[in-house]
């Protein structure tokens, strides 16, 4: 029998459009300064118009969107989350968590559980904005999703070219991961949000449709993480798959919004 969530994402799947050709910058070539500051300009249009006032009270977290490329394929960084996490492990996410009351901003939370997560030093990001609004996680707090990209160690600040030159990739065995929170991190391509093969319309929070997007075969040579009970727990994806979904797949199609990618 199909779940009632499944029926009703199958029903909005229409409402739900992909259209490449109207992005805002290539899916397909590298990131460059001039398509980096176009998506800047385009999250501050987003930002005026939807503003979320912090509440008094609220536990609050923060996350990046790490955009980088990857042997000049532009993409965004992604982690499976460590087996032995009380929450979330083994989905994928991006790097983030709980603010701290030591922490000057949101955005400040979001740069430390990124370096403490996968190593980037702050000089390693250029920060392109905020987004949202802010949802609350299944545990209760206030996500606030920032947008930046990932410069290769020392090379933030050197480019002098054209505007137009593709930016510096970042390899992945660069990182320094956490083994305590990130069973592994994977680079997924830009041109990904508009395969047929990978994506699949899902509602979010049993109200609001996205597309989910199926990250399988990118995870080279990982055969899954356990839980507390040793008994395997990979992605909470359809069918056994691996894939964004949840919150972080919501911020990644309004991300694909904001980019004129989604409708």
């Amino acid at each position: 029998m199909l779940s009632r969530t499944f029926i009703t994402a199958a029903a909005h799947a229409s409402t739900l459009h992909v259209h490449p050709s109207t992005s805002i910058i290539s899916l397909t070539s590298p990131f460059t300064r001039s398509s980096l500051r176009t998506l800047q300009s385009a999250i501050i249009a987003h930002a005026t118009t939807s503003k979320t006032p912090v509440i008094s009270g609220e536990v609050n977290a923060a996350v990046l969107v790490p955009l980088c490329n990857v042997d000049g394929v532009p993409g965004v960084l992604l982690e499976l989350r460590g087996g032995k996490l009380r929450s979330h492990a083994g989905e994928v996410s991006f790097p983030g968590g709980r603010v701290d009351p030591a922490d000057a901003s949101f955005l400040a939370a979001a740069l430390r559980e990124t370096r403490e997560e996968v190593g980037l030093d702050d000089g390693q990001i250029d920060i392109l904005g905020q987004f949202g609004p802010p949802e609350q996680s299944l545990m209760g707090l206030r996500v606030w999703p920032y947008v930046g990209f990932v410069y290769p160690r020392g090379s933030y600040g050197t480019d002098t070219g054209s505007l137009d030159d593709p930016l510096p990739s970042i390899s992945l065995s660069s990182l320094t991961i956490s083994q305590a929170e990130v069973a592994t991190v994977f680079h997924l391509p830009l041109s990904a949000f508009t395969s047929p093969a990978r994506i699949r319309p899902d509602m979010f929070r049993a109200a609001s449709p996205y597309w989910a997007i199926d990250v399988s075969d990118l995870v080279q040579g990982f055969e899954g993480v356990n839980n507390s009970l040793g008994h395997p727990e990979v992605g909470n994806g359809k069918e056994g798959r691996l894939e964004v979904w949840g919150l972080t797949g919501w911020y990644m199609s309004s991300l694909m919004r904001i980019l004129k990618v989604y409708t």
